[in-house]
């Protein structure tokens, strides 16, 4: 028997779900449609991925939901073969600056402890947000199906069971970590939800091998294509020596975090549909925002074929798509070390400011020893706003800039989490000298993920569409929306021998500073376009 009455109904119609999509998916199994919606069976009253290998159930059983939090409202538990809690994240609401965004942004940030949304937190929520909480909750219902103490609630449930299923850590630990006030209250809700005890679940889960004291090891799923070479190669030229570690197949970094040192490591996974990460830390309360901020930075959540479709019209952009349909916007692991990053990056080289932002991390950041080639952390800006930059060989102005930066951070006038309104907060970033609009907009792409920011001054760009002047591209990337950050790494990454025939591309060259450009607006932004 469930616990909670099934809603008998078919949510499709209202949630704009296609019923004949959401079949034809079911059916073939369709890993491109893994997390965009949920099916429940009746008989059962379990609901599943679409990518389940259970049994195909018939078509007047089963009901389909757009996401886990609607499924478990309607009185249906999770599947313990397909695994829900596995599947990328929803991706529905992205692509568009819409407050369920921002909302979902705002939960993933302040994680998931009992004293957040389920205690008033709703209401501090819809206020950060700028509206009513009853208009919040009809958002929620009407994009995700739930209200945000039901999507809080299930991914606290969702994370639990991860930490039972892919750790070893004691069932007193997974309640805290996960969220749960105390242990008896989480048992009590995993008994509810699965119908075992976490201890049986664990059974179930069949881990081998020990892993080391505070060692965990993920699975995170992600829709394909996703191009992993890609993601690699752009983040091993922007690597800070001795912060981050690349090769062919792994990303490495070192992190602190809540007074807390530690590292993860990514690699893609044996069958090339999840991420395998790796994350060596002390305190397991911050491992569902490190899982986080990983999801962020490898952009799991992407819905290529979306992407591609809108993208793919285009015939500047067509050939590409069709050539790298996986391409993805990496994102990063602290938006204050991003934006400093790109400070650095003006007028040099990409190699020059990898150099600058190693020797940073090497004068300023605390040494660390953990991992093989992690040899610092970066400095946090309380360390960076009174440090001698220019002894680094860093010049005056650029010096001044990241200084300047660091202490608008250290007394709260910019801050790189729980942002609501991103165009405010750029306001904000450009009101610092030496920090223009191409600096800003490449902060919104990587640090904030926003899918529609766009550098539209960027050289590598105009160079990638064959235009000359920033307007005509930014004419011509109304077409992109809201795609646009996606778009750019498009015209960035893809290779002269794989754009449509007869493009007039830049012949190969080193990449230069913005000095010595003709477009004297570029020039007054000093902003290197394509380096960072």
């Amino acid at each position: 028997m469930m616990n909670r009455k099934i809603a008998y109904h078919q949510p499709a119609k209202d949630m704009d779900l296609s019923w004949q999509i959401c079949s034809r998916a079911r059916l073939s199994r369709d890993a491109r449609f893994d997390g965009k919606f949920f099916v429940a069976v009746l008989s059962t009253g379990i609901y599943c991925r679409p990518i389940c290998r259970a049994r195909t159930a018939k078509e007047s059983n089963v009901r389909y939901f757009p996401s886990a939090a609607a499924a478990a409202e309607a009185g249906f538990r999770p599947c313990l073969r397909c695994r829900p809690e596995c599947s990328p994240g929803t991706p529905g609401w992205l692509g568009t600056p819409s407050t369920v965004a921002r909302a979902l942004r705002l939960i993933g940030e302040t994680g998931l402890d009992e004293s957040g949304l389920e205690k008033g937190g709703v209401e501090l929520l819809a206020e950060r947000l700028g509206i009513g909480s009853r208009h919040l909750r009809r958002l929620f219902l009407r994009h995700l199906g739930a209200t945000p103490s039901a999507v809080v609630r299930t991914r606290r449930l969702n994370f639990a069971k991860k930490l039972i299923d892919e750790t070893s850590l004691p069932i007193n630990q997974v309640a805290l970590a996960s969220g749960f006030g105390c242990v008896r209250r989480f048992n009590a809700a995993i008994r509810k939800t699965y119908h075992r005890t976490p201890t049986q679940i664990r059974r179930l889960a069949r881990q081998t091998g020990t892993p080391l004291e505070n060692q965990y090891l993920f699975r995170l799923g992600f829709r394909p294509p996703y191009d992993w070479s890609a993601m690699l190669a752009f983040l091993a030229a922007r690597a800070t020596p001795g912060v981050e570690v690349l090769d062919s197949k792994t990303y490495r970094r070192s992190l602190c975090l809540n007074g807390c040192d530690g590292y993860f490591e990514v690699s893609i996974g044996e069958e090339n549909d999840a991420l395998t990460v790796r994350i060596q830390f002390g305190d397991p309360r911050s491992l569902f925002f490190i899982i986080e901020r990983i999801r962020a930075i490898f952009d799991l959540n992407a819905d290529s074929t979306e992407i591609v479709r809108c993208l793919g019209s285009d015939p500047l952009l067509a050939r590409r798509v069709e050539a790298a349909p996986g391409l993805r916007v990496p994102g990063c692991w602290n938006g204050f070390e991003l934006a400093t990053r790109a400070i650095l990056g003006q007028q040099i080289s990409v190699k020059a400011a990898t150099a600058l932002a190693g020797r940073i991390a090497t004068r300023f950041g605390r040494p660390f020893s953990a991992a093989s080639g992690l040899t610092h952390l970066f400095p946090p800006p309380e360390v960076l706003a009174d440090a001698n930059l220019a002894g680094i060989g860093l010049p005056r102005a650029r010096a001044e800039t990241i200084q300047a930066l660091a202490g608008a951070v250290c007394d709260h006038q910019i801050c790189f989490e729980g942002i609501v309104e991103s165009d405010s907060f750029l306001d904000r970033l450009c009101q610092i000298p030496g920090i223009g609009k191409w600096t800003a907009q490449y902060v919104a792409m990587r640090a904030l993920g926003e899918p529609d920011a766009f550098p539209s001054g960027d050289l590598g760009l105009l160079h990638g569409a064959d235009l000359v002047s920033s307007r005509e591209l930014e004419r011509r990337a109304e077409a992109w929306r809201p795609w646009r950050a996606y778009a750019a790494m498009y015209l960035w990454t893809i290779p002269r021998n794989r754009v449509p025939e007869g493009m007039r591309y830049p012949r190969p060259r080193e990449q230069t500073a913005l000095g010595r450009l003709p477009d004297e607006q570029l020039l007054r932004d000093s902003r290197n376009p394509h380096l960072f």
